[in-house]
């Protein structure tokens, strides 16, 4: 296996990053109540004792709490970047100081080594998987399957890499439970809605330094991302185009009050272009010759295929770069098309990006952290595969997160529990 180091081998200044880590995640964990709860629970009762974690996710503040918050569970931790662009060296180096954790994240890498980072997280002989994406459960299944008899169980955090799992169950090749964190409800619905929402669109708005107000927003997908950036867009006066491939999520859209044209039609129109399918060519050559001089576009799906880029560089006369995470295309007849990020998450890859909200995250890792630990009490109830998260754990979350708003909810009474589950009951 690859001996690409950790990342305290790579930095200069390794103590003053640390610090720099440090507080970041001494920030983002003040407003994180459900890892803060979970943390004492894990502190107290080292459920995951015993287990190794690999881990192939976005290394900044948020998830050094959860990778942390595993730790006091009692594992040993080995982590990398999901991503090239959105690791945080600092916090990275921060992590890797933990004793019970190695990291391997680091910003900018080439492709090489990104994946030799994942080789040395899974020379690490991990039990228990944990995804943004799924790179790490493939690198395990296709060039390590020896590991694959000691492993008790994964989790996937993500659209893309749930729709890759579901695919690869189909074709009977996924040989180890696999929880989906990205569909259950304390996920799906936060995080992909307001967390890729606010995140996308603040990023965009902060790189460029321009509004949204009066200008056509493009939507492309309306799946659970996609509303959220439709719906934040609008919320900031601009005009909202949706672009879609499945019938009922395009009539969802329409009867929303957005517009929903093709792709095409929508290039010729629009100002702003934000991808949200996880599925690749959403952004075509045929779309690039339509576009208005100066139109922004910018990736909020998964990976950087989403736009094609190769098309579009190869239509440019110059490329050059226009800001600070900004590269601009000119095209023969004098017409700048902008790219955010290289194509990659704009909320995560920018170099201002800092990802999705801090609250909203608590939600999506405090899931995390509850399905690793059923991964290792309850694992050998699970055939390989991909699962649902159990909606007890989806309910404790919520929970959780309830009681540290001082939210209180009404319960069932005995008498309408009996009702609701009763099919004998009628007028």
């Amino acid at each position: 296996m690859s001996a690409y180091p950790p990342i305290g081998e790579q930095l200069d200044d390794l103590e003053d990053a640390r610090t720099e880590g440090r507080r970041k995640m001494d920030w983002a964990l003040q407003h994180m109540p459900i890892l803060q709860e979970l943390r004492e629970q894990f502190r107290e009762s080292k459920p995951l004792e015993g287990q190794t974690l690999g881990m192939a996710m976005h290394v900044e503040a948020k998830t050094a709490n959860l990778v942390e918050l595993l730790a006091l569970g009692g594992a040993e931790v080995a982590i990398t970047g999901c991503n090239p662009l959105s690791t945080h060296d600092d916090v990275s180096a921060a992590l890797d100081a933990n004793d019970h954790i190695t990291s391997y994240a680091k910003r900018g890498v080439g492709d090489d080594d990104y994946y030799a980072a994942i080789e040395s997280v899974v020379s690490h002989d991990p039990t228990i998987t944990v995804d943004d994406g799924m790179d790490m459960v493939y690198a395990i299944h296709e060039d390590y399957p020896e590991l694959i008899d000691t492993i008790v169980g994964g989790a996937e955090e993500t659209t893309t890499g749930v729709h890759r799992l579901r695919a690869m169950d189909d074709d009977g090749e996924l040989k180890y439970p696999v929880f989906a964190v990205n569909d259950t409800p304390m996920k799906r619905l936060f995080d992909n809605v307001h967390g890729t929402g606010e995140s996308s669109l603040s990023t965009i708005a902060m790189t460029t330094n321009l509004s949204y107000a009066g200008k056509n927003v493009v939507v492309g997908g309306y799946g659970y991302c996609g509303k959220g950036v439709a719906k934040k867009a609008a919320g900031q006066n601009a005009n909202v185009i949706v672009t879609e491939v499945e019938p009922r999520r395009a009539l969802e859209a329409h009867m929303e009050g957005y517009d929903v044209m093709p792709m095409n039609e929508a290039a010729e129109v629009g100002d702003v272009f934000v991808t949200t399918t996880g599925n690749r060519d959403v952004i075509t050559r045929e779309d690039f010759a339509e576009m208005k001089d100066g139109a922004l576009l910018a990736n909020a799906g998964h990976f950087d295929i989403e736009i094609d880029l190769d098309a579009l560089s190869d239509l440019a006369v110059d490329e050059y770069e226009a800001r600070d995470g900004v590269r601009a295309y000119e095209m023969a007849d004098g017409r700048r098309l902008n790219v955010l990020a290289e194509g990659r998450l704009v909320n995560l890859a920018s170099p201002i990006a800092l990802g999705h909200p801090v609250e909203v995250m608590d939600q999506s890792f405090g899931i995390q952290a509850v399905c690793v630990r059923e991964l290792v009490e309850h694992g050998d109830e699970y055939d390989a595969g991909v699962h649902d998260v159990p909606d007890e754990l989806d309910r404790e979350v919520a929970e959780i997160k309830l009681d540290a708003e001082g939210v209180e909810i009404d319960s069932l009474t005995d008498a309408q529990a009996e009702y609701m589950d009763s099919w004998s009951h009628g007028t």
